[in-house]
C-alpha cells in the first residue's frame, strides 16, 4: 500500500476506498472531495490532500500484513484512518446524518446495508443539506424552498459558486443603477432586482455546499460582496433622491455607519468569547431556554433584522415609497436591532465568568485597527478590568461631542480634540484586551471614526462633501470587514505595514479633522475624495493579493445569517 501511494504525484489528493463499500454516493463525495480538510474519512474510505500524505503513508507502512491480520486487511481504510489519528493527524470525521457508509463483511450485513441505502433518497439529503441549518425567517420560508433547486440547476450546468456570486453582485449593481434614475419605474425595477440578487446570494452558498466547491476566491467574494451590494444600493438610492431634489446622502451614510457598527459588535463579541473557558452566564441560560420554545426563535432572529429581512424591507419600500422613507425605516430598524443585541451581549459579559485566551485578545487588538499614534500613546498604560472600554468610550464621546454640538467645530481646537481621541485610543489598547467588556473597544472606535467623518462632512457646508465622505467610509469599512474575514478563517489580520500605512482609525480621524480645519471650499471635497481613492487602492490591492494567493485557506464563509 505504501508503495502504491508513493506512485501518486506528491501534489495530488489520494484516496483509499474498500472495494466492498456499500453506501450513498454522496457519502463518498463528502469524504473524498471536500477541499476544506487535509484528510477526511467515512467507514470504508479515507482521503488525504498533499499536506496529509506523509501521515497517510506512515499509517500505511504501519498496517500489519500476513497471517493473523485478515480483519485489519478487510477494513484497510479504517485502519489507515486510525493510524493517522494516532499520529495527531486524524482525518475529519464526516457527519453523514441519514446517509449510509459501511463495509459489510457478511452477506447478511451487505443485504441490510443495501436495504438501508434504498430507504434514504441520496439526492433529497443532498438538497436539504445544501441549505444552512440556521437562517433567518424570510430566507428559510421565502427563498430557500426554491433557491436550492436553482443551486442544483447551476451545478448540473457546470456553473461555479464564484460565478453565481459575481452574478449576484452585478444584479445588485444594476439595481443600484435603476434606483439612481430617480423614477418610479426605476425604483420598482430596483426593488425587484435587489430581491433577485438576494436569491442568487443564497444560491451561491447552497451551490458550494451542494457540489462541495469551496475555494479561496469564493471565501473572499462571498465575504465582501454582500456589503458591496448593500452599500452600492444605498448610494444608488441617494443619487435617485438627488435627481428628485431630495438630499439624503447624510441618511445613506448614517445607514452604512450604523450597519457596519452593528457587524463590528457581532464580530468583536464572537471573537472575544468563542474559545473562552468558563463561558456560561444566567443570561445565556435564559437564551437557551427560550430556544426550546419554537416561536421565540423566529421572533428573536427577526428582531435583529438580518440580511434577508433587511433586504426585503428595503426592496418593498423602494418600490412603494421614497428613498428618504427607506432610510428612515432602515435607521430605525437597525438602531432597535443594535440596542437589542448589544444590551444582551453586555448583560452576558457582565454575568459570566469567562477566561479569555491570548488568541481572543490578539483578535480584538487587530479589530481595533490602531495606527502609529495609538501605538505611541499606548506605552506605559495600566488599568483594571474595565479600563479599555472606559478609555475608548471617553475618547469617542469627547470627539463626537465636540464635532456634533460645537457651533464652529471645524477649527484648530477640533484638531486638538482629535489628538486627545488618539491619546485615549492608545490607552485603551495599552494592555491585552481580556476584560469582560473589552470587546466593546473595536465598535466604539468604529463609531468614533465613522460618525466623526459623517458629521464633519455634513457640517462643513461644502458641496458634495457628503458623497465624498460616503466613499471614504466605504473604503475604510472594506478594510475593517477584510480584517474580520481573515481572522475568521484563521489567517490572521492584515499585515502591520498596511494598518500603519492606512493610518489606523485615530490617524484617519485626525487627518479628516485637519483637512476640515484647513480647507473650507471645494478643496475639502477633493481632499476627501483623494483620501478615499488612495485608501481604497491600498486596501484592495493587499486584500486581492491575499485572497487569491495559495496561502489563503479554502473555505466558504457564510457571513451573517441570511
Amino acid at each position: 500500500m505504501a508503495d502504491a501511494l508513493a506512485e501518486v504525484p506528491a501534489d495530488e489528493r489520494v484516496a483509499v476506498v474498500d472495494p466492498r463499500f456499500v453506501g450513498h454516493l454522496h457519502s463518498l463525495r463528502l469524504a473524498l472531495t471536500d477541499p476544506r480538510f487535509p484528510a477526511a474519512a467515512v467507514p470504508g474510505a479515507v482521503t488525504a490532500q498533499p499536506e496529509a500524505r506523509a501521515a497517510l503513508k506512515r499509517a500505511a507502512t504501519a498496517v500489519p500484513a500476513g497471517p493473523g491480520t485478515r480483519y485489519r486487511v478487510d477494513v484497510l481504510a479504517d485502519a489507515l484512518a486510525e493510524g493517522m489519528a494516532a499520529e495527531d493527524a486524524a482525518p475529519q470525521s464526516v457527519e453523514l446524518g441519514s446517509l449510509v457508509a459501511t463495509v459489510p463483511l457478511t452477506p447478511a450485513e451487505r443485504a441490510a446495508a443495501e436495504e438501508a441505502v434504498a430507504a434514504v433518497d441520496d439526492e433529497a439529503v443532498r438538497l436539504r443539506t445544501a441549505v444552512k441549518a440556521r437562517d433567518g425567517f424570510f430566507t428559510t420560508f421565502f427563498i430557500s424552498p426554491y433557491s436550492r433547486y436553482l443551486a442544483r440547476w447551476c451545478a448540473r450546468r457546470g456553473l461555479t459558486p464564484n460565478q453565481v456570486t459575481t452574478a449576484s453582485l452585478l444584479t445588485a449593481l444594476i439595481a443600484a443603477g435603476c434606483a439612481a434614475t430617480g423614477s418610479r419605474g426605476g425604483f420598482i425595477a430596483a426593488g425587484l432586482l435587489l430581491i433577485f440578487s438576494f436569491v442568487l446570494d443564497c444560491t451561491d452558498g447552497q451551490l458550494a455546499r451542494y457540489s462541495l466547491q469551496y475555494s479561496t476566491m469564493g471565501a473572499w467574494l462571498d465575504a465582501t460582496f454582500d456589503r458591496a451590494k448593500e452599500y452600492a444600493y444605498y448610494a444608488g438610492l441617494a443619487l435617485g433622491a438627488a435627481r428628485g431634489g431630495d438630499d439624503v446622502w447624510a441618511l445613506a451614510l448614517g445607514a452604512m455607519v450604523l450597519q457596519t457598527c452593528r457587524h463590528v459588535v457581532d464580530f468583536s463579541f464572537n471573537e472575544a468569547n468563542h474559545d473562552a473557558t468558563g463561558n456560561t452566564s444566567p443570561t445565556a441560560a435564559l437564551s437557551d431556554r427560550l430556544d426550546s420554545v419554537g416561536w421565540t426563535v423566529w421572533v428573536r432572529r427577526m428582531i435583529v433584522l438580518p440580511i434577508g429581512e433587511r433586504w426585503a424591507m428595503i426592496a418593498v419600500l423602494t418600490a412603494c415609497t421614497t428613498p428618504r422613507i427607506v432610510f428612515y425605516a432602515l435607521l430605525v430598524g437597525c438602531a432597535l436591532a443594535a440596542c437589542y443585541t448589544t444590551a444582551g451581549r453586555v448583560l452576558r459579559s457582565l454575568t459570566r465568568r469567562a477566561r479569555r485566551t491570548d488568541r481572543a485578545a490578539a483578535a480584538l487588538a487587530d479589530l481595533a485597527d490602531s495606527g502609529p499614534l495609538a501605538e505611541l500613546f499606548a506605552r506605559g498604560g495600566r488599568g483594571g478590568a474595565y479600563t479599555a472600554p472606559v478609555m475608548a468610550f471617553l475618547g469617542t464621546a469627547c470627539l463626537l461631542t465636540w464635532v456634533i454640538f460645537q457651533e464652529e467645530p471645524m477649527t484648530w481646537t477640533a484638531v486638538v480634540i482629535a489628538v486627545i481621541y488618539a491619546l485615549f485610543s492608545g490607552q485603551a489598547v495599552a494592555r491585552p484586551l481580556k476584560g469582560p467588556l473589552d470587546w466593546l473597544v473595536p465598535p466604539l472606535f468604529r463609531a468614533g471614526e465613522y460618525v466623526a467623518i459623517l458629521v464633519v462632512a455634513a457640517r462643513s457646508g461644502v458641496d458634495q462633501a457628503l458623497p465624498a465622505a460616503f466613499g471614504l467610509v466605504a473604503a475604510v469599512a472594506y478594510h475593517h470587514y477584510d480584517t474580520v474575514y481573515r481572522i475568521r478563517v484563521g489567517a490572521g489580520a492584515p499585515p502591520r505595514w498596511l494598518v500603519r500605512a492606512a493610518g489606523g482609525h485615530e490617524g484617519r480621524t485626525l487627518v479628516v479633522v485637519l483637512l476640515a480645519a484647513l480647507l473650507h471650499s471645494t478643496g475639502f471635497t477633493i481632499a476627501l475624495t483623494a483620501l478615499a481613492v488612495v485608501l481604497a487602492l491600498l486596501v484592495l490591492a493587499e486584500s486581492i493579493r491575499f485572497w487569491v494567493s495559495s496561502g489563503a485557506p479554502a473555505v466558504h464563509d457564510e457571513g451573517e445569517p441570511a
